[in-house]
């Protein structure tokens, strides 16, 4: 299988730079599978977990949405933020969902307020289950 050069960036780092067999990432319209020599594309992406195959082996990591362009030299993703399982403070993490789970309770009738709270809870919900996975 071919392989190809995947680069993910957030705002604070340069989280993966190597080359890869494959990807699958959550874009808005469902899961999007990568391969070398694939389509050029620019589209947004979800908050999910982001599968890398290196070495005939799958790896994962959370992702806070984004965006990807698949080009034909690499395949590149910027994030919000970007954490391995190993990374994730899980209790953190609970805690996240817990707040989150209470403004939602609590929000005011503001689209905003509910939105804010939604994709809050939507992070910390992805964040627990890669994080699940791995332990």
């Amino acid at each position: 299988m071919a392989n190809f050069k995947l680069e993910i960036v957030t705002p604070d780092r340069k989280f993966f730079e190597e080359e890869v067999e494959m990807i699958v990432v959550r874009g808005q319209e469902g899961d999007l599978g990568i391969l070398a020599n694939h389509t050029p594309l620019v589209t947004p992406l979800d908050i999910g977990r982001i599968k890398i195959k290196q070495n005939g082996e799958f790896k994962q990591a959370a992702i806070a949405g984004g965006y990807i362009e698949v080009g034909k030299e690499k395949t590149t993703i910027i994030s919000d933020s970007a954490e391995w399982p190993e990374e994730i403070d899980l209790a953190r993490a609970k805690e996240a969902k817990r707040r989150a789970e209470e403004r939602l309770d609590h929000a005011s009738k503001s689209e905003v307020d509910l939105m804010r709270a939604e994709v809050a809870l939507r992070k910390a919900l992805n964040r627990i289950n890669v994080a699940d996975k791995h332990f």
